[in-house]
């Protein structure tokens, strides 16, 4: 039978609390330093971007944070998200895996990104906070961000990375749907972009160099404050819906995963959909791999190092313990913008450091044949991140099938791709090329690191 099975829960099942992981880490994270001093930095000295309700949960170590009724009511416009048996792809395959994928493209912006935007929008709207500035790479957290700050009546000005700009001019489209503005980045309207833009007139941008023009316009009016997409704690916490919801349905579907497989580019989906089976397991739950894939052209955490980091490029923000290529490190213009990120989450960044999860880095010809051999079964076609995490699972399947092992395979199709159809055009026109750096690159992207 090769029937597509979907699993739904009742609204009256969304989750009432977040998942803190940092409540059952065997060590805790390393503290986020000044970027001034490198002293430890405390709740005063990142409230000129931060509301306090988002800095005590980014600091917080409880177990379970509740998450507000009016965040809830909004989440209920597409949540819980369906998870998915793909025996279609299992037949493709013909592998004797059983693949099943929690899929987060059903969200008012296709993928997983609202389920942290909702929430910090609330949290600064009853803060007093006006405006937010955010940036954003391929554009689901730009969108994401622009509808959730609508929901509330805030103003949302997006720095967008500009290779992802001129990739994806419906993805601004939908942003200034939503009453937000967009800028490409770097851009002449900051301090860091004119910086930028005075060394290297053509730069295709990064998330670093966004995330620098967001941070400083945020600290120059009391009225505004910053939101990021992923990375951070609180960015994370709010992301474990995914898997709260997961573990239900794979109890209603009557199996447990063998394997659970996201892409990471600073973390945000693949946190989410791990951690609550994560936190399940070090608490004495039962066994399961993790594996979080990365491109091949931003090898944060196959290739980078664990390092007290910048998350921006004009070394505005606090420095944070994570796996980093250094905050100068500028990827290719690849189509997966999301993931073109110099850093990782530091709460991912610390998994891996324990042994508790597996990385591997996908080149994108790779991720893009695989995803259409995925859209061929399923029906759907995945977001230029997401078929990293596609390419991943089809790798697993794989391997079940040449070991001959029934394993179950769970991994999270965090977003659809109708707003990224150009690069499937490149992809069939052979205008995409895969990117290898050689050890010496790395070695140069790596030297600028700080001394601490």
């Amino acid at each position: 039978m090769s029937k597509q099975l979907k699993y739904l829960l009742p609204e009256d099942k969304l989750p009432t609390h977040w998942y803190n992981l940092a409540a059952d880490l065997p060590s805790p994270l390393d503290p986020p330093l000044h970027p001034g001093t490198g002293a430890p930095i405390g709740p005063d000295e990142l409230s000129a971007i931060f509301p306090m309700p988002i800095i005590e949960q980014e600091m917080s170590t409880e177990r379970e944070i509740e998450i507000p009724e009016p965040v809830r009511d909004i989440l209920r416009l597409w949540r819980p998200s369906p998870l998915f048996r793909a025996r279609r792809l299992e037949k493709a395959l013909g592998t004797p895996a059983k693949i099943f994928y929690k899929y987060e493209g059903v969200s008012p912006t296709g993928s997983h990104k609202p389920n942290s935007a909702v929430a910090q929008a609330y949290y600064n709207a009853i803060s007093g906070t006006k405006r937010i500035t955010t940036e954003t790479g391929a554009g689901q957290w730009g969108s994401s961000l622009a509808f959730a700050c609508a929901q509330f009546g805030l103003e949302c000005k997006v720095f967008m990375v500009r290779c992802s700009f001129e990739q994806k001019p419906y993805r601004a489209a939908l942003m200034e749907t939503f009453d937000a503005t967009v800028v490409p980045s770097p851009s002449s309207e900051t301090e860091a972009g004119r910086a930028i833009l005075a060394e290297d007139p053509d730069s295709t941008g990064s998330l670093g160099m966004a995330i620098a023009e967001a941070v400083e316009q945020a600290a120059q009016r009391d009225d505004t404050c910053y939101a990021l997409g992923s990375v951070l704690n609180h960015v994370l916490l709010h992301q474990t819906i995914i898997g709260l919801e997961a573990i239900e349905q794979m109890e209603m579907a009557g199996a447990e995963p063998d394997v659970i497989v996201g892409c990471t580019g600073g973390g945000s989906n693949w946190g989410g959909l791990v951690f609550p089976y994560l936190g399940r397991k070090l608490r004495g739950g039962r066994d399961v791999r993790l594996v979080a894939v990365e491109p091949a052209a931003c090898p944060t955490l196959t290739k980078g190092k664990f390092a007290y980091d910048y998350g921006d490029t004009a070394k505005l923000t606090p420095l944070v313990k994570m796996h980093t290529l250094g905050s100068r490190f500028v990827p290719p213009g690849i189509h997966a913008g999301g993931l073109r990120y110099h850093g990782m989450a530091p709460m991912v960044s610390k998994v891996l450091e324990l042994g508790l999860c597996e990385a591997r880095n996908v080149q994108q010809l790779e991720c893009f044949s695989s995803a259409i051999t995925f859209a061929k079964a399923e029906g759907i076609v995945p977001a230029p991140e997401t078929t990293h995490a596609v390419a991943g699972a089809i790798q697993e399947a794989l391997r079940c099938k040449e070991e001959g092992k029934e394993e179950t395979i769970l991994f999270n199709l965090s977003g659809h791709g109708h707003f990224d159809m150009q690069a499937y055009i490149n992809y069939f026109g052979d205008k995409l090329v895969d990117y290898d750096y050689t050890e010496s690159e790395i070695a140069m992207a790596l030297s600028g690191l700080p001394s601490v």
